[in-house]
């Protein structure tokens, strides 16, 4: 990642995305393309590419855990499994139950007004316009991603694991380059100081 970073998002920032997708057009979709970013840490290419077999469990209801395969995410070892969040769990049911039988294992979760999945550069214009209309200078496809990552990274210790755990929630290959995604917080460094 080179040049400027997205904007991570703060939690009040968040309050007020999902206040606003309730008022769109469409809210079930919008609500989960959104917590697809800044709650399961996706790209806007993998939130484009996902179906509903990778969020589905046999008997086709949604499952625990979303399985993204290699060929909807970047590169070919991008595949992973991501433990999904209540939130975007519940959205997941609602927007499945909306949807009725066009809710299939091979079709796309996320899809335009007409009716067909949406491509990455029309994911990343969705985020372009959503942050534009709320006033978040800075913001991008990446930010919810980036948010993600750095509170995964922050809260990782209280759930007993390591950097390595957030490595494979993202989907990197390198340590290395799950650590540029993570914003430094000027308040813990004094915290952690104290605490020397």
């Amino acid at each position: 990642m080179q040049g400027k970073q997205a904007k991570i998002l703060s939690p009040t920032q968040e309050r007020i995305i999902l206040r606003h997708l309730e008022t769109t057009r469409y809210p079930w979709r919008d609500r989960v393309i959104f917590l697809l970013s800044i709650k399961a840490g996706l790209r806007a290419k993998e939130i484009a590419s996902l179906t509903w077999g990778m969020v589905t469990d046999a008997e086709g209801t949604i499952a625990e855990t979303l399985h993204l395969e290699n060929r909807a995410s970047k590169g070919n070892k991008g595949g992973r499994a991501i433990p999904l969040h209540t939130d975007l769990h519940a959205a997941l049911v609602t927007l499945k139950a909306r949807r009725g039988a066009e809710a299939i294992h091979g079709q796309p979760v996320i899809y335009s007004e007409r009716g067909r999945g949406m491509s990455e550069a029309s994911m990343q214009l969705w985020f372009h316009r959503l942050y534009k209309t709320l006033e978040l200078a800075g913001c991008s496809s990446h930010s919810g991603r980036r948010t993600f990552i750095t509170r995964a990274a922050r809260k990782v210790s209280e759930a007993g694991g390591s950097l390595r755990d957030v490595q494979q929630l993202a989907g990197h290959t390198s340590l290395a380059m799950t650590q540029r995604y993570i914003e430094g917080d000027t308040e813990a460094k004094r915290k952690l100081i104290a605490l020397i």
